[in-house]
């Protein structure tokens, strides 16, 4: 555990665009920000060749924040600093 989380984003490449207010590692992944548990599923059923995947912000109605859904959710994939969609839920 560490209070510079700044410094944990740095090292696992997570472009700043891409910054959440949580990160985690699951196994070789990050999973940044809010991320539905489907998206993680998917990360981990799959196994694709990306460093993780992440959902910018705090969207209002994403896991752990409060608030109604207001539009689909678009979870990123990160490879290599590249950024590009995942899924959608």
């Amino acid at each position: 555990m560490t209070d510079n989380v700044d410094e944990v984003k740095d090292r696992l490449n997570i472009p700043e665009e891409m910054w959440g207010c949580h990160t985690s590692v699951i196994g070789d992944y990050f999973v940044e920000g809010h991320v539905p548990v489907a998206a993680i599923e998917k990360l981990l059923a799959e196994q694709p060749d990306i460093d993780g995947i992440a959902l910018p912000g705090m969207p209002s109605g994403a896991p752990g924040m409060t608030g109604t859904k207001q539009e689909p959710f678009i979870i990123y994939a990160v490879a290599d600093g590249a950024v590009s969609e995942f899924v959608t839920i």
